[in-house]
């Protein structure tokens, strides 16, 4: 069995690359020529029902208003009912035909089954379901007293996705449906305090692509990687390494430094239309996804740059990092590179703060 191995480590890698370079000139073609006769075939929203999972804030809001401008009807999940009850008035006045505000937590099984089959009972039908909902852990590894707290991020990030994606797929397979899922670039770059939610992230571009080869010929499946999009997380809401939700706008500009942002209503536009349109992937903004091809090439690169971008010196604090000082010098072009961002007067706060998503 050694022998056959060592044979296949001499002869398939050659073989393969030689197959790749034969097949991808006429694969890109293809993809052009598809990515080019899409926007003909863009699925009619009008009268579709669709279910968000985080749409209280950041994309999940944003998505609501695209697809109820759309004349899509509407099933808005979150744990928030009374900022699921404004977004919901607000899709109304932006043309939704019909909205239902379901107050849940995705990272608990019963209240998926409980908000698809509520869908179902209303409308009769379930065209698109978009898993949005999310949370982010951001902290050093090795720093905080307790791993267990943050067992709840891949409850919520990936299991949420899944559990609702177990209950809707019947109701999408009746309708030729689509899946949407919010993933992350942050599956392929090696962000210090991003360990976690980055492992959760590629879970779930994992399930989904395996999904896909299961059902694709049934229910489409559009998997969306974005770069930093305008949300509460943005605003410095995160899941610290005592696993509590604060408000830290100086690790926020540690961690994101001057990343462009891309507004959530950008964000949600080109995620609804792709979806129409029938895409397997969309990463927004586009330039974000050149960034794939240095952790597939030149990984070493990338990990070096994170490393001195946003690790902190030795000896020195865990926010006396050169990725903070670019803020600092460079706070004058904050309001064109992150048009989203809103400094509040106070940093932390209590851990009952809402968080983005979710």
């Amino acid at each position: 069995m050694n022998f056959i191995n060592k044979m296949m480590n001499i002869i398939i890698p050659p073989m393969s690359l030689t197959l790749l370079l034969l097949v991808l000139p006429p694969y890109l073609f293809f993809k052009f020529l598809l990515a080019t006769l899409r926007p003909i075939f863009t699925e009619d929203l009008r009268g579709k029902v669709v279910i968000i999972t985080g749409a209280s804030s950041g994309i999940g809001e944003r998505m609501a208003y695209d697809y109820a401008s759309r004349g899509a009807r509407l099933a808005l999940v979150a744990r928030r009912e009374g900022r699921l009850q404004s977004v919901a008035s607000i899709a109304t006045f932006l043309g939704c035909k019909d909205v239902i505000a379901i107050k849940a937590d995705v990272s608990k099984v019963e209240d998926c089954q409980r908000f698809v089959n509520q869908t179902i009972n209303y409308y009769g039908r379930l065209d698109h379901l978009v898993n949005n909902a999310g949370v982010s852990p951001v902290f050093m590894f090795g720093e905080t007293p307790d791993l267990t707290k943050f067992v709840s991020a891949m409850d919520i990030n990936f299991w949420g996705s899944v559990y609702s994606t177990y209950f809707a797929i019947p109701y999408l397979k009746r309708t030729k449906g689509k899946i949407i899922v919010i993933s992350s670039a942050a599956t392929w770059l090696p962000v210090p305090r991003l360990g976690l939610y980055s492992a959760t992230k590629a879970a779930v571009t994992s399930f989904y692509e395996t999904l896909r080869v299961e059902i694709g010929k049934e229910v489409g499946i559009t998997i969306v990687t974005p770069g930093l999009t305008e949300s509460e997380m943005t605003q410095g809401k995160f899941l610290t390494q005592r696993g509590t939700l604060e408000l830290d706008q100086e690790m926020r500009d540690v961690v994101m430094s001057m990343t462009p942002m891309m507004p959530a209503k950008d964000t949600a536009k080109a995620i609804v239309t792709s979806a129409s349109e029938g895409a397997y992937y969309l990463t927004v903004p586009t330039w974000v996804r050149s960034l794939y091809y240095w952790h597939v090439f030149i990984p070493e690169v990338l990990e070096w740059s994170n490393r001195l971008l946003i690790m902190p010196r030795q000896g020195s604090t865990d926010r006396d990092t050169l990725s903070r000082k670019i803020v600092e010098l460079l706070a004058g072009f904050r309001p064109y590179l992150q048009p989203g961002i809103v400094e509040y007067p106070e940093i932390g706060d209590n851990g009952n703060m809402p968080y983005s998503h979710y």
